[in-house]
């Protein structure tokens, strides 16, 4: 491929990741929310599944949350970063290969049937996004291994620009082609989620066989307590750490805006009653336009810096999260559509990209990686969580004024609920990408970032 050239072996081998793990992304976060609200319609309940899908992903988030720190800590121990991360990946891909027996079930008999399969995918849902993010960590965590300081904003940038192209696109694509000339819906999503499992595996394997780690220290007795001891420094550190602390603290409220965006988006189209194989081919676009964006982020922040080329994702997103809440049809969705991919890779790349850079021990970017992805798990609890809980208030409101209930009310009137207790949950994402945006512009500190 033309674009990898000027890029090293162990470099291509790490972007590939970007890659495999890319098609979890696309089919598990956006494609299995939409069959999930199909199996909850059959559920005693089936009253904001967007709700319920946002608690069950937001306990996937703060699992991670919780355990990042002392997860990198662990793969600062030489020869471990490996294979904590393969133990990870093969734990997302497992689940994966789950979800494809569960298109197959039989959850239209009755609501009890319908509750199992729902709480089943729930279930292996949260598996998954356990095994991608601390997967993640570990991955991120390779970045200072793979290249230089000088060019982790262009190596971090084509990682998720090759994600877009191959990742995300490629298995969507089979999915639509698959969809469109006949083959049942539900033995497309069982395929396609077969083939996510076999595709994270597949395009792992390069970065497994030829990328090592390079930094962290050689185990001796008593490391693993003395390190979880001194993830209490490291927080200090931080603290004490002014570029650093702003940063971090202003990424957990941008980054919030983005996941929310990325997580809910096909859950929030469902309940506005918009077309599913509009939106699909609508996010197709999303990932044929992501490696163009990509390629542009890196220019420009080779031209601008990177600090304002996150910034101007940013001002992006704020823009994306108040279309949205004003968003009711389909041709709303493909315009939000084409402006998340302006920014949706080029905003993460660099975020990640600058946080490296900020790293004053490279021996312990395990460790200091997985602040950063608590961090950023963290944002991910609270925006689907506000989202749920705002959708989910509203929705209880409009039914209890009505004097209905969940039961007595019929289809239609659920559907209008859902549909307007969703535009609710949207402004709580707005207000937390504001704050972001202030404490990006507003404090961090300018000189520490001149060179990027």
């Amino acid at each position: 491929m033309h674009i990898l050239k000027g890029y090293t072996k162990q470099e291509i081998s790490w972007m590939m990741y970007d890659w495999a793990n890319s098609a979890h992304s696309v089919i598990i976060v956006t494609l299995l929310p939409i069959f999930f609200d199909t199996v909850a319609g059959y559920t005693a309940d089936s009253v904001s599944s967007m709700s319920t899908w946002g608690y069950a992903t937001s306990i996937a988030m703060l699992i991670v949350a919780l355990a990042a720190p002392f997860l990198g800590v662990f793969g600062d121990i030489r020869g471990m970063r490996k294979k904590l991360f393969s133990f990870f990946m093969l734990l997302g891909v497992a689940a994966c290969a789950g979800m494809a027996f569960t298109p197959g079930m039989d959850f239209t008999s009755g609501p009890v049937a319908a509750g199992k399969v729902a709480s089943l995918i729930l279930v292996l849902y949260i598996v998954s996004v356990i095994g991608f993010d601390a997967s993640a960590i570990y991955y991120d965590a390779f970045l200072t291994d793979v290249t230089i300081e000088d060019r982790m904003d262009k190596v971090s940038t084509m990682g998720y620009g090759l994600g877009y192209i191959g990742g995300s696109t490629i298995p969507l694509l089979i999915f639509l082609i698959m969809n469109l000339v006949g083959v049942p819906m539900l033995t497309c999503l069982a395929f396609v989620f077969g083939l996510t499992a076999v595709w994270w595996l597949a395009f792992s394997l390069p970065l497994l066989k030829n990328c090592e780690q390079t930094s962290g220290k050689p185990y001796e007795k008593g490391d693993v307590a003395r390190s979880i001891k001194g993830v209490g420094t490291t927080i200090k550190e931080i603290i004490a750490n002014k570029p650093m602390l702003i940063y971090i603290l202003s990424y957990f409220f941008y980054i919030d805006g983005v996941h929310t965006v990325i997580s809910m988006a096909t859950t929030y189209g469902t309940n506005l009653g918009l077309d599913s194989t509009g939106m699909m081919l609508a996010l197709l676009l999303v990932q044929i336009l992501g490696l163009p964006f990509c390629l542009l982020y890196i220019k420009c922040s080779e031209k601008f810096g990177a600090r304002t080329m996150v910034g101007f994702g940013i001002c992006v997103y704020m823009f994306i999260c108040i279309f949205a809440f004003f968003m009711n049809s389909l041709w709303q969705f493909w315009v939000l559509a084409v402006l998340c991919a302006t920014s949706q890779g080029g905003i993460q790349a660099l975020s990640r990209s600058m946080y490296g850079k900020l790293i004053p021990d490279k021996d312990r970017s395990g460790e200091f990686f997985g602040f950063f992805d608590i961090f950023g798990k963290f944002s991910s609890i609270m925006g689907p969580a506000l989202v749920g809980v705002v959708s989910s208030v509203v929705a209880n409101g409009m039914l209890g004024a009505q004097g209905l209930t969940a039961q007595t009310a019929t289809a239609e009137q659920i559907n209008a609920i859902n549909a307007q207790s969703s535009h609710y949950g949207i402004l709580s994402i707005i207000i937390i990408i504001i704050v972001g945006a202030v404490l990006y512009f507003g404090f961090l500190p300018k000189a520490e970032h001149a060179k990027q």
